[in-house]
This record gives structure tokens, sequence and C-alpha cells, in this order.
């Protein structure tokens, strides 16, 4: 596959579900079992579609629209609580998450995290799997509590600036549209992980981003791009 990625690389963020943590299905049917539980007709492959990447406030949004009338207040903290029970019971890292965040330390590349979870859910994931020791605390970044979820691009583009780089010296990894969007207006390369069989995003394509199958594809790509120290 042809090097779509910007040279000189200087930081790579990470989106967390789907990408790091094989999240994204189960929290998306627990989202869908709560949609029925309020009498709307979402399967759980419908969920998929429509909830993949979208922080639980822009959910509660859509479900209310659906509903025609708003929620109890406080419905997106008790979401998030049941999604936090959810991965402290079991999860797993996304396959060739971990080999790949061992790759770039031991290249000393800067990683940081950006996703539209929030704190306490990706503290439940990462403890979980033991992706702690790779990923501390103040390397990661929610924009749910932020307060602007992704596609606005403000996750991303703080934490380039708290390590000092500009976003055209940023990828992102990403597997969902909203992500890949964001990532689009923050002006960053983006890798996107999909499988072949799945569309990609209506915008695309978009120079500095690419498309690959698995995690084992992005260090190659990364070896032609990251900037020489």
């Amino acid at each position: 596959m042809k090097n779509a990625l910007r040279p000189g690389l200087k930081l790579v963020i990470f989106d967390c579900d789907g990408v790091l943590i094989d999240s994204e299905g189960p929290s998306c049917r627990a989202t869908a079992g709560f949609a029925r539980s309020l009498g709307l007709n979402i399967s759980d492959e419908e969920g998929l579609a429509r909830f993949a990447g979208k922080a639980l406030p822009q959910v509660v949004k859509e479900l209310e629209a659906e509903l025609g009338h708003p929620l109890p207040p406080g419905t997106h903290t008790k979401m998030r609580d049941n999604l936090v029970r959810l991965m402290k019971e079991g999860t797993e890292p996304v396959a060739g998450a971990v080999p790949l965040l061992e790759a770039l330390a031991a290249r000393h590349v800067p990683v940081r995290v950006g996703s539209n979870s929030s704190m306490a859910e990706m503290e439940a994931k990462f403890g979980f799997t033991g992706m702690d020791r790779l990923l501390p605390e103040a390397r990661i970044h929610s924009a749910a509590d932020m307060g602007f979820p992704k596609p606005d691009p403000a996750v991303y583009l703080h934490g380039a600036e708290v390590e000092g780089v500009r976003p055209e010296e940023t990828v992102v990894i990403e597997d969902s549209d909203t992500g890949a969007e964001a990532a689009r207006r923050a002006g960053m390369s983006c890798i996107l992980l999909r499988p072949a069989s799945h569309p990609l995003p209506g915008f695309w394509p978009v120079e500095g981003f690419v498309r690959v199958e698995h995690l084992d594809e992005v260090m190659p790509l990364l070896e032609g791009a990251l900037a020489r120290k």
C-alpha cells in the first residue's frame, strides 16, 4: 500500500474504542438495549452503525429527538456508569494494539489518546487490560469530559498542543467516521482502521489519510513518515 501519510510526523494520537480497546461492539449493543428499553426499535446491528464513535451526550440527544421528549436529567451519566461496570467485567485490547504501543515506546515516539469516552470509562478499560502501563493518565484526553466531543477537533488539537507539536506533525489512528472527521478538521494525518468491505467516509480521499485493515500495518507506514531525530 502506498504511504499517504504526511512526512515529518512527531506525535501519534490514538482513539480508544475500536482502536485500542475492543469495546465498540459491547458499548453500542448496550446502548441499543437501553434504547429498546425506552420503546425504540433499534437492533444491536443498527446500534453499532448509529452510535459508534459518538459521545454519550450526543447519543442522548439523538434518542430524545427520536422519542420526541427529553430524557431525565443525568441520563448520560447513568449510561456512562453502566458502561464503566461493563468494561470492568471484561474487555480486550484490539488485536495488535499492545505490540504497536510497545514498538512506538521503543522508538521513543510520543503517544496520546483522544477519545469520546469519559476518563472513568477509559480508566476502567485500560486498567482491566493492563494497558495503563503504556498509557499514563496524563497522556489520555476525553473529548466528552472537555465538553467538545468529536467530530469537534478540540481533543486532538489539545493533545498536540500539550505535546508541543503542530497539527500537521500529528497522525491520528481512528476507526469511526466521526473521529476521522475530527482529524480532518484538525488538519492532521489519519490512519483509518477499517475492513476493506466497509465503506469509507463520505469525505474520502483526503491528503494524509490512509486506510489499514489491521494494526500490524501501522508501524511500517509510520516508519517512512516519522520525523528524523
